[in-house]
């Protein structure tokens, strides 16, 4: 935590307003405006992603960097699809290949918005992109963890599309993919899944153990399957979990919504809570990774979105119980990062 208030957050934050100076420079105003909405509404995305790049090391800026650029992608394209006037599945598609391009550092850009009604960005999404695929070039262990990122952003890429497109269309298209993919997670349910691909955490650490010359094509694969799904599902439906309100007034799909009831929306979390930390065992430097997943808990659970929602707050008692290293440490300082270090850039 010492190294966390130290370097990372001012780090992050340094980056993040390089990255808003670029993006008030954005000539069209639809993206400007949703380019720096991403920023200054979901900045914290990139303060907690980028814990993993607390180790002490000379690639901490590298990854620093890298998380920043992958996951302002990441929060930029989802407010474009989010908020767009645009229901196409194949704009979604093209939009998001930024994402598959920036993780591959020999990829050739695209036409991002070859499909889309705003189209000048004055280069920012691409500056994104070639930023992301600069750090990857300086991580000597790449080449190990590119397949099993590429999976992730795969997955990721299909969730955005089929999630955003029209409502009366997009559940029949997430059910019809989960089809494809269930054999990867039988005992999961079609949103749980759906959830686990949604979330960028696993990435974030094959980008750290890339950072090993060393690291071996078992050594990115245990840490795959130690992530997913299990780790990446809980941050996804810890998310939907504080948005319920908010995505009922917005008509925006919440995975919470597909339990019968919270009885057992609380049932599954917790089993998943559990899962994730038997999964985390199997990897090196399990105390970080346990570290992870009870800091979820307690960046989510903390948020000021719970105490106005009654039955979130039922939830969040519920799911804080026998942890005490979330409910005293992890709880009280993501508290007090909220108060005194959540700033409007």
């Amino acid at each position: 935590m010492s190294r966390v208030y130290k370097h990372i957050l001012p780090d992050v934050r340094k980056e993040l307003s390089a990255w808003r100076k670029l993006a008030s420079q954005i000539p069209d105003p639809e993206l400007r405006m949703q380019a720096l909405s991403s920023i200054d509404t979901k900045q914290f995305h990139c303060q907690g992603g980028a814990v993993y790049a607390t180790i002490d090391s000379p690639d901490r800026n590298v990854l620093i960097r890298l998380i920043v650029s992958y996951q302002t992608i990441s929060d930029y394209l989802d407010n474009l699809c989010d908020r767009s006037t645009s229901m196409d599945a194949e704009d979604f598609r093209m939009l998001h290949q930024a994402m598959l391009d920036a993780i591959d550092p020999d990829a050739l850009q695209h036409d991002y918005y070859a499909l889309h009604k705003e189209l000048n960005d004055g280069g920012y999404l691409s500056d994104l992109v070639q930023t992301a695929q600069s750090c990857i070039r300086l991580l000597p262990g790449y080449t190990a963890a590119l397949p099993y990122i590429r999976d992730l952003v795969s997955l990721y890429t299909d969730l955005q599309v089929y999630k955003h497109i029209h409502p009366d269309l997009r559940e029949e298209a997430l059910l019809n993919w989960w089809s494809l993919h269930k054999h990867r997670t039988p005992h999961l349910e079609w949103q749980e899944f759906a959830a686990a691909t949604g979330s960028t955490l696993a990435v974030f650490m094959l980008f750290l153990a890339a950072t090993d010359a060393g690291l071996s094509d078992d050594g990115a694969a245990s840490i795959h399957t130690s992530y997913f799904p299990h780790v990446c599902c809980l941050h996804i439906m810890l998310d939907y979990l504080i948005d319920q309100e908010e995505d009922r007034s917005g008509g925006d799909l919440n995975f919470c919504n597909y339990y019968k009831d919270t009885e057992m929306m609380l049932e599954r979390i917790t089993l998943i809570v559990a899962s994730a930390r038997k999964d985390v065992t199997t990897i090196p430097s399990t105390p970080f990774h346990r570290m992870i997943i009870e800091g979820l808990l307690a960046i989510y659970l903390s948020d000021p979105k719970v105490s106005e929602q009654q039955e979130v707050v039922l939830a969040s008692r519920q799911l804080m119980k026998g942890s005490p290293l979330t409910r005293i440490f992890f709880f009280m300082n993501s508290r007090w990062i909220r108060k005194r270090l959540y700033k409007q850039l």
